[in-house]
């Protein structure tokens, strides 16, 4: 917590407004959508409402076909599956972790030869790397395609200077209690299609028709934010550029420390961006560095240090077995290559410097063998 959230809370209690709705959640709307730099947003009870809502918008259902990212956590790709639609996933690219330009074009170029063009792409930002939206803007407008950027990850991160989740028809924000800003569990949809947001508002409120009775004409969605969870976003998103600072220095320790011993490789930041630095990872090639992603992780966590593998793919997921994969190329998958050797390190923008010194150590102490290291001071 930032400490200044009590102030909205309070006033949600002076007021008498705790839920549904009141003024933290007009305003918290209001101030996510003038940051990010879009028209609209509307708040809702967690990022994977927003997909789902936005898929809602976009007309998907059932037997319809959806795009999506494979290396991301399965709340991207879970709403697909809401509305009986069908998914397709697509292989991450070497540069960004993020969406290949090549395999989308080529299930794209697929799907239109068999009739069957998805009636939406789903791009997640992973780790608050944005992909390479010039690209997979220019392929989906190619084909009238629409795009949902999945920003879970990703907001206080820019791409080409426009912040991510903007560039879509949607973009979704989650403010789940591990996401840079948090309001315990939330999400935000944004949009520049002010009559879109508009109807999601509707159907995020159990879609009740302009009546003076209950009246209901539509499936609806309870899926709105509280006014008290909406006045901890607010303060939350004070702090934002604080915690992408913190976030950033947290990346850029551990890339000093750990990036010259052979084999290790952070994520790197494209060109003309800049990611929030959500999760510091990293790669190990057990080639060159003599020693796996997984035994390190074992290392770690017999040390308590909790870190983690990156995401498994969800072509991969029992869920979705059998669900259509278009590979990088013929010769790489590499999403399977990023999962097999990627590793997501402690990341808190409240971690001390004290605490990140003991990973650092105990990390440069596994590499070496326990050999020489006198340790670091941060």
């Amino acid at each position: 917590m930032s400490g200044n959230e009590q102030k909205y809370i309070q006033d949600a209690f002076d007021t008498n407004w705790i839920a549904p709705l009141g003024r933290n959640v007009d305003q918290f709307e209001k101030e996510v959508a003038s940051f990010v730099g879009v028209s609209d947003a509307v708040a809702v009870s967690s990022g994977t409402a927003a997909i789902h809502l936005a898929l809602r918008l976009l007309d998907v259902g059932p037997g319809d076909t959806v795009f999506c990212s494979t290396l991301t956590f399965i709340a991207s790709a879970n709403p697909i599956l809401y509305l009986g639609a069908n998914p397709v996933f697509i292989d991450s690219e070497p540069d960004t972790w993020n969406m290949s330009p090549q395999a989308l074009e080529r299930a794209l170029k697929d799907a239109k030869a068999e009739g069957a063009l998805p009636k939406a792409v789903i791009v997640v930002h992973l780790y608050g790397q944005s992909a390479k939206m010039d690209e997979i803007l220019a392929i989906c407008n190619k084909y009238c395609v629409h795009v949902i950027e999945d920003a879970a990850e990703s907001l206080g991160s820019s791409y080409k200077g426009k912040a991510s989740g903007t560039m879509g028809a949607f973009g979704i924000y989650s403010f789940n209690g591990n996401k840079i800003i948090t309001t315990s569990g939330g999400g935000m949809l944004v949009s520049n299609n002010r009559v879109a947001i508009s109807k999601a508002r509707f159907l995020a409120a159990q879609a009740k028709d302009n009546a003076p009775h209950y009246q209901h004409s539509e499936i609806g969605f309870n899926y709105r934010m509280s006014n008290i969870l909406a006045g901890i976003g607010r303060a939350q998103l004070e702090v934002l550029e604080d915690r992408v600072r913190a976030r950033r220095l947290v990346f850029n320790q551990y890339k000093f420390y750990l990036s010259g011993f052979p084999g290790v490789k952070f994520m790197e930041e494209l060109e003309n961006t800049k990611s929030n630095r959500w999760l510091t990872a990293l790669l190990i090639d057990e080639k060159e560095a003599g020693f796996s992603s997984q035994a390190l992780l074992e290392f770690l966590s017999a040390e308590n240090i909790e870190a983690r593998h990156v995401w498994k793919p969800l072509h991969l997921q029992p869920l979705f077995n059998g669900a259509p994969y278009y590979s990088h190329n013929e010769e790489e998958n590499v999403a399977e290559e990023l999962f097999s050797k990627g590793i997501c390190l402690p990341s808190g923008s409240g971690m001390t410097r004290g605490q990140q010194g003991r990973i650092i150590n105990t990390i440069l102490n596994f590499c070496i063998k326990k050999d020489h290291h006198t340790g670091v001071n941060l």
